[in-house]
């Protein structure tokens, strides 16, 4: 195993990529998933496949959902086009890339490429050193930041051990301004100062639409995940049942040995390696 790469699941033989796959109107999934599972069943369902601890705030009773995220490296071809769609949608400057594609190169010499998002951790290190409460998870379980309190300290920045937070350094590229104060779960535009992040487009989920970044992948190698229905879907309307495809397909999530707990999983394939 790589250096940063725990495995999260019992090790199995990979199966091809489409398997366990079926076809849903992706506007359909985040309406459908509330009703497919109570949130007992997808608890045994993830304690079985080895997940117990990804479900483990799934039976939060405020919440509807209980988000996660599903990265299948096998079909991303580095398009970018995710990060292009991030980008639009939040009205980010050139280099706030809040999901980043990685040009890889594994043992073999082979090339393949890896997004990289907030892994909106259970136990997210960014949340702990905020000196004045910015950085908060909603009952969802989606890490965000509050812009009207952030000092701009930067000690989320230096805490993240996936660089997946940035400064806001210069003015933002001009966007409307849907209040006098930018809101947690669209902060739009930026504040000057302050910490930007992935917030996996909860002003979409929570009106039944997929994040930007999900919606734009042509290749469908992006998931949105809901831990309650035990359900993911991708751009292209495809839902699996999640505790189930990641435990066949060898899934593994991103640095685990640093107790964080990521909600970000990735369907390897290839052996690749994601020590970078």
């Amino acid at each position: 195993m790589a250096d940063g790469v725990n495995r999260s699941v019992t090790e199995r033989p990979i199966v091809g990529p489409t398997r366990g796959r079926s076809v849903l109107s992706r506007r359909r999934f985040l309406g459908v998933v509330g009703a497919t599972a109570g949130t007992a069943v997808a608890g045994v369902a993830l304690a079985e496949s080895g997940l117990a601890s990804a479900g483990a705030t799934a039976a939060t009773p405020a919440a509807a959902h209980q988000w996660a995220f599903m990265v299948d490296l096998r079909r991303c071809d580095g398009c970018q086009k995710c990060t292009q769609a991030c980008q639009q949608e939040h009205y980010l400057a050139k280099e706030q890339t809040w999901i980043k594609v990685y040009t890889m190169t594994n043992t073999d010499g082979e090339q393949y490429f890896m997004p990289r998002l907030c892994m909106h951790c259970q136990n997210p290190p960014c949340l702990r050193v905020c000196p004045v409460g910015a950085t908060f998870k909603n009952p969802e379980g989606v890490v965000l930041v509050d812009q009207t309190k952030c000092i701009g300290c930067r000690a989320c920045m230096a805490a993240c051990p996936y660089e997946a937070r940035y400064f806001n350094w210069g003015p933002p590229p001009a966007a409307p301004t849907l209040a006098s104060q930018p809101m947690p779960e669209f902060p739009v535009p930026q504040l000057q100062g302050t910490v930007g992040k992935c917030i996996l487009c909860v002003h979409n989920t929570d009106v039944g639409k997929l994040p930007a970044c999900v919606d734009a992948c042509s290749m469908g190698a992006l998931y949105i995940a809901d831990l309650d229905a035990d359900a993911a879907v991708n751009g292209l309307g495809e839902t699996v049942k999640f505790s189930e495809f990641l435990q066949a397909n060898d899934a593994i999530r991103y640095k685990e040995e640093l107790g964080t707990q990521p909600r970000v999983y990735y369907i390897l394939g290839h052996g690749q390696d994601l020590s970078f």
